[in-house]
């Protein structure tokens, strides 16, 4: 990517330590740069996404952990988190330096899944992670699901919170999503749409055959569990990367993480505002 050389030439002109994930820095051409994933994060103060949502999100997904901010470049379409458009990285990457800024934090969501010993009659997907198979603990800022593994058959799944069994799904999965993530996969599917400013736990389902068809909004504090209680397995994805499979008796926890994002902003960012202008909603009917 041609724009990911100008950043890291100009940064390295001005005096600056860059570095990349290594797969990144093989698409730029710039392996000099390299660095592994799990070591990207080491010694930096600043993490560049130059892409759409998409790339932001792994960006997040890299480097909230260590409390980094992330400054989001728009090469995208629909872009809700990217801030700056190509054309004033360097003015942004500036004023970030000269501490002319605001830190936007937005609710993340801690995932875990516990996998039973998976029965030798079932095709399996590897779980995406040097973890052990049969548990794993990641991140998401928008959302995890919890889907079908066979297109053709729904799966049953129990949903409990804090604990406490609240009802069975017989659906093709359910979604559990942050604010920010109410207007990703769960707006499809007709969830309602959360500011981001909010911190909360926003659980849809996804073409569910039971009466109870609605979204439920629950409190940062509250612990969302989605169970696999029938023969068939199912899949789990984070931030609409594939994770892996996820058989009968097998669970996805999810909580609010203690790591917000923590996205650059330069001016007011009015969550209506935004909608208006990627909808292109009018200030009439």
């Amino acid at each position: 990517m041609r724009g990911a050389r100008d950043v890291a030439s100009w940064l390295l002109q001005e005096g600056h330590e860059v570095c990349l994930a290594d797969a990144d820095a093989q698409v730029a051409g710039l392996e000099h740069l390299a660095r592994p994933e799990s070591e990207v994060h080491c010694g930096v103060d600043l993490m560049i996404s130059l892409g759409g949502d998409g790339s932001i999100l792994h960006a997040v997904e890299l480097v909230s952990e260590h409390d980094i901010p992330v400054l989001g470049v728009n090469y995208g379409n629909l872009a809700y988190l990217a801030e700056v458009e190509p054309t004033d990285v360097r003015l942004a990457i500036g004023r970030w330096l000269d501490g002319d800024f605001v830190l936007n934090e937005r609710m993340r969501l801690d995932v875990r899944v516990e996998q039973p010993d998976v029965p030798k009659v079932l095709e399996d997907i590897p779980l995406a992670s040097s973890a052990p198979a049969d548990s794993l603990g990641m991140g998401a800022l928008n959302e995890v699901a919890v889907e079908k593994f066979d297109r053709g058959r729904s799966i049953s799944l129990l949903l409990r919170i804090n604990g406490k069994p609240f009802t069975g799904y017989t659906a093709d999965g359910l979604v559990v999503s942050s604010p920010t993530g109410s207007t990703a996969y769960s707006f499809s599917l007709q969830g309602p749409i959360l500011s981001p400013e909010l911190e909360s736990l926003l659980v849809t389902p996804v073409a569910t055959h039971s009466l109870f068809d609605r979204s439920l909004v629950l409190p940062p504090t509250a612990k969302v569990r989605v169970e696999v209680f029938d023969e068939r397995p199912a899949v789990v994805a984070i931030d609409g990367r594939m994770l892996g499979s996820l058989h009968p008796g097998g669970y996805m926890e999810c909580t609010a993480s203690p790591h917000p994002a923590q996205l650059i902003t330069f001016k007011e960012r009015v969550f209506h505002d935004i909608l208006k202008a990627k909808f292109g909603l009018g200030d009439e009917g």
